[in-house]
Formats: structure tokens, C-alpha cells, sequence
């Protein structure tokens, strides 16, 4: 199954691009517009962020369609991907590599967040975590998408962390989704659009405990399969001396490059769940 899916994987990146998005807006506008818990979580965490309106909901939705459907191009055609990729702020990064510290860089479920890190390869090798998928025939298709020179991929996991510091410490550079909510009960309740949201401390970590830079990213999704454009926002230093203040600037920082282009934020995603190993949400903070 995992090698008919890798076909079909193959056929559906051989589309134009222009195709491919409009086809995912038009399935994710369908999708949106079933009663349940996907609608209702999407326009409930995209109005926490102030964005009320029904139309950007629909919007939202739509950008989660295109998305999905450009996954196989980025993946398969990657060449042909990083080839309409517009770059104005690439300057952020050719700075922050000349200091020859290292770089953390952090991308969260915005716009093309597959395409960021391949592009980030073409300024020198990059490490990066992911998770095994749970369905063992998607295995061959996710392989196939991490065969990319430069990029070395390491599990979300203790050996995973472990291989971050050491790239960090020789001054190379290694990438991370910041607003994944943690399994584990490693995580702080802060706030992410004034709502309490179970945090990630890895990334602060890392940026404490190595002092590295650190540099938020996306890919923002062109109208009319034009491509994408990269966005940087490096984090100002010093940063602060504790990990839930250097978590809550990750928060922080996020929040300011999803306003760029907030249409293409993942809202459905449960950033607000009480993951089991969780401690409860102070009293004085609800």
C-alpha cells in the first residue's frame, strides 16, 4: 500500500502547481462546510485570534486544502519547488549564519511550513525532527520526502534532541515546529493569542542552553501557483534568563509572522488541547 501511495504521490506532483492549490481550496472549502468538530475548532481558535468573520474562516479552510495538495510537489519536485520561491528577506539569514554561532530555526503551521526547510538547506546543511508517521504503508512515501542532500532528519525523541545540541555546538543549523503541543509533561501553560495554550520548552531550551540565534520562518502561498515567499523574524537579544519567558517570546514572535498572512495558519490544529500528561491550568491563570 505504501508503494501505491508513493505512485500516486509521484502522478499528483507532476501537476502544476496553479492546479494542485486550486483543487485543494476547493476541497477544504467542501470539507469546511461539514457540521463538527474540525468547523467548529476552526472558527473557535481562528476567532481567538480576533478573526470572527465567516469569509476568513472559509479562507482558512480553503489554504488548508491547498496546503495539503502542494505536499507532494514540495516533496517530489523539489528543484522545480525551490525555483519559485521569492526571497526578499534572505539577508536575515546570511547575517545571522556570518556570526558562526549556529541558528535555531522555527517554524510553525503556517502557510508552506514543508517548503522552508529545504529552502534553508541551500545556505548550508540543516537538521531536523519528525515523527514516524503512525501508519506503517505511509512510511515509503515520508522517506521519499526526507531524501533531500543537506537535509538530515532525527526523531522527535532523546536521541533526536541529543544529535540538536551537538549540531548547535559545531555552529550548524536545526530546524523545529515550535507550536506542537507536547506529549509529554514537559510544557508551560502560556499564552498564545490570550488564551492559554500547553507549550513547548523544548526550543527555549535549546536557544538557553547553547546560545544560538533564533529565526522564526514561513513560506507564505502566492496567489495563482506563483510560488511561495519566505519569510524570516529573527528574535531580539539578549534573550531573557529563564525558559517560560524565552517560551512566551517564541509565542510572542510567532503571533507577529502569523499576522503577515493569517489565512494560512493551520486554526484547525487543537493548539488549545489538555494533552493527559499535562498539569492542570492554574486557577489564577484561566
Amino acid at each position: 500500500m505504501g508503494f501505491m501511495l508513493l505512485f500516486l504521490l509521484r502522478l499528483m506532483s507532476a501537476l502544476p502547481l496553479r492546479v494542485l492549490h486550486a483543487l485543494g481550496r476547493f476541497a477544504g472549502s467542501i470539507v469546511y462546510f461539514v457540521p463538527g468538530r474540525y468547523h467548529n475548532r476552526l472558527r473557535e481558535n481562528a476567532a481567538q485570534a480576533g478573526f470572527t468573520e465567516g469569509k476568513f474562516a472559509r479562507r482558512a479552510a480553503a489554504e488548508t486544502g491547498a496546503m495539503l495538495m502542494e505536499l507532494p510537489k514540495v516533496w517530489l519536485q523539489t528543484e522545480q519547488c525551490l525555483a519559485l520561491c521569492q526571497n526578499p528577506d534572505s539577508d536575515i539569514v546570511t547575517q545571522t549564519l556570518a556570526e558562526n554561532r549556529g541558528v535555531l530555526y522555527l517554524t510553525p503551521h503556517l502557510g508552506c511550513f514543508e517548503i522552508t526547510a529545504r529552502r534553508l538547506v541551500q545556505y548550508g546543511p540543516i537538521t531536523v525532527m519528525f515523527r514516524p508517521p503512525r501508519q506503517s504503508f505511509l512510511e515509503p512515501a515520508m522517506r521519499a520526502s526526507r531524501d533531500t542532500p543537506g537535509l538530515h532528519s532525527v526523531p522527535a525523541n532523546v536521541q533526536g534532541i541529543r544529535e540538536f545540541v551537538r549540531a548547535l555546538r559545531r555552529g550548524e543549523a536545526v530546524g523545529m515546529l515550535p507550536d506542537q503541543v507536547p506529549s509529554s509533561g514537559d510544557g508551560l501553560w502560556l499564552p498564545f493569542f490570550d488564551k492559554r495554550a500547553y507549550t513547548m520548552t523544548l526550543a527555549a531550551k535549546l536557544a538557553l542552553q547553547t546560545k544560538v540565534p533564533v529565526v522564526l520562518t514561513a513560506g507564505e502561498r502566492l496567489p495563482k501557483g506563483q510560488g511561495w515567499k519566505i519569510h524570516y523574524l529573527r528574535l531580539p537579544e539578549p534573550f531573557p534568563d529563564n525558559v517560560e519567558d524565552m517560551a512566551l517570546l517564541i509565542n510572542q514572535g510567532m503571533e507577529t509572522l502569523i499576522q503577515r498572512f493569517p489565512e494560512q495558519y493551520l486554526w484547525s490544529y487543537n493548539r488549545y488541547k489538555v494533552p493527559p500528561e499535562a498539569p492542570p491550568i492554574p486557577e489564577h491563570l484561566r
